[in-house]
């Protein structure tokens, strides 16, 4: 005899234990830990409030002198170096005397003149050496003024459109860690670069204690729009996968009390994101340490209920709940364990129903593939 079970109902027989756990009553989403657990996971928050939020655009770049702030050091006569008192990487002053010339014309001794510079910077080059000739035509050293610079973003074509003059950036140097600069844009190039798809940005940049040099590279965070009154969050703070972010809300009575909270996110800026539903100003999330509270479990602390009696001065269930007058009765009763074997029995009576359910439905799928299958069976008997 072939087994009349069908695919269909062994398949429904296999989900059963999933589908009675998602019947199951859901945990309560709130993580209590003691004072020593909320230290030992380093815990910090911020308070959540509504701010202007910048779209931003990322592009690489590098540092460049402006043009116009270099010039060269040159005598108007020959003759023969024999003073140099700076090299490459000095800084100097505006009229500083930096080299002497001995001049070819007669005298005893010969004429010498003193070189000046044109403007305060940094010696960038040198070219001569002490006792080498001279000559009009040939530069000695050359000087760049860089207590401004240009930091020169390769910006994706398809973000220059919504980039105008003005722009602000943020702009930060590998060479010197997180420190961020802000530049204001003043032009793009005249081309873009066909290989790469970019086109050169040109982004004013202070440089008043001269650490920037030509030649840096550069992230940028070019703002391409701002927005007022936008709810964000720190990224630290997200968890979960990207189609169910959470984060972890402190309590606001219960001490040492974290609330999981799903949240719905918008647009990224920087290291904030947009918060469209979830959360209200005044909620304080946890930032160092919410990654954690995912695996904290209890915490070592009290029980959700003990937290919650003690907050509020009255009786809750275990799951929480605020107990109705006739379960507090039954609790005082019952030496309090009454709300505790009221949130049981909602739960069981809950999967009873459940099972209950599930048992009918298959009862009736038993009788439909008892009855299919016998048909057949009816069908060869009257053939024969």
């Amino acid at each position: 005899m072939k087994p009349f079970v069908r695919p269909q109902l062994a398949a429904f027989l296999l989900l059963l234990p999933s589908l009675a756990h998602a019947a199951a009553p859901a945990g309560t989403g709130t993580v209590l830990l003691t004072e020593e657990g909320v230290k030992n996971l380093g815990i910090e928050t911020v308070v959540v409030e509504e701010s202007t939020f910048e779209e931003t655009a990322f592009a690489l770049g590098r540092i460049e002198a402006m043009p116009g702030h270099t010039a060269t050091v040159s005598s108007r006569i020959s003759g023969r170096l024999v003073a140099l008192d700076v090299q490459t990487g000095d800084t100097v002053s505006e009229g500083q005397v930096i080299a002497k010339v001995e001049s070819r014309q007669p005298g005893d001794p010969p004429p010498v003149i003193p070189l000046t510079t044109p403007i305060k910077g940094l010696v960038m080059h040198s070219e001569t050496r002490l006792g080498d000739p001279v000559e009009p035509d040939k530069a000695l050293l050359e000087i760049t003024d860089l207590s401004e610079v240009h930091a020169v973003a390769r910006v994706p074509e398809y973000h220059a459109g919504s980039i105008k003059p003005g722009a602000k950036a943020k702009i930060k140097v590998a060479a010197l860690g997180e420190k961020e600069f802000e530049g204001e844009l003043l032009r793009f190039g005249t081309s873009a670069d066909q290989e790469s798809g970019t086109i050169d940005a040109y982004f004013k940049l202070a440089n008043p204690e001269g650490i920037l040099r030509p030649g840096m590279r550069t992230e940028f965070s070019i703002i391409s729009s701002l927005r007022e009154n936008v709810l964000s969050v720190p990224k630290e703070s997200l968890q979960g996968n990207p189609a169910n972010r959470h984060v972890y809300v402190k309590h606001t009575t219960i001490p040492n009390a974290f609330e999981r909270a799903n949240v719905q996110v918008g647009e990224a800026s920087g290291d904030r994101v947009e918060i469209i539903d979830g959360l209200f100003p005044g909620d304080e999330v946890v930032t160092r340490g919410s990654y954690s509270l995912g695996f904290a479990g209890g915490g070592g602390g009290m029980s959700l209920k003990e937290a919650l009696d003690a907050a509020h001065g009255h009786k809750h269930n275990e799951d929480g709940s605020e107990m109705t007058p006739e379960q507090a009765a039954a609790a005082k009763a019952g030496g309090g364990e009454a709300g505790h074997e009221h949130g049981e029995a909602k739960g069981s009576s809950s999967r009873e129903l459940f099972f209950m359910i599930s048992t009918g439905v298959l009862a009736v799928l038993l009788v439909i593939t008892s009855i299919t299958k016998r048909k057949p069976q009816d069908e060869t008997t009257e053939q024969a």
